[in-house]
């Protein structure tokens, strides 16, 4: 059974037209920053339910759960929204890389540096 911090802290898929909203994804360990994915209230659900991460993929129109194909599964170890429950921030940890790429995060394109 899962045990909830607060089970009236939900998030708001109506937000959006398609029910999508943005996961944002870090290593429990070091903060670091992994990947940014889409749920729908479906893929949440899941993820709750199995504590591992479960997303929604945009171009193949379907539930997706990470690390099914490659073994590189992310095991939840806390999930926090934002402010206006619109965005979740999912602490994992991280089996392998998270990067379709092979890198450990899919935020390797640096573009400024000051």
């Amino acid at each position: 059974m899962t045990e909830y911090i607060n089970e009236k802290v939900k998030p708001d898929f109506t937000k959006s037209s398609d029910g999508l909203i943005p996961a944002i994804v870090t290593d429990v360990e070091n903060g670091q920053v992994l990947m940014l994915a889409y749920m729908n209230e479906a893929s949440y659900k899941l993820t709750l339910e199995t504590r591992e991460t479960w997303y929604w993929s945009r171009s193949r129109d379907e539930l997706w759960h990470k690390g099914e194909t490659s073994g590189h599964y992310q095991h939840v170890k806390k999930i926090s929204l934002d402010c206006d429950f619109d965005t979740i921030l999912i602490e994992v940890e991280q089996i392998g890389p998270a990067c379709h790429t092979g890198a450990r995060s899919c935020f390797f394109n640096d573009v400024l540096e000051t």
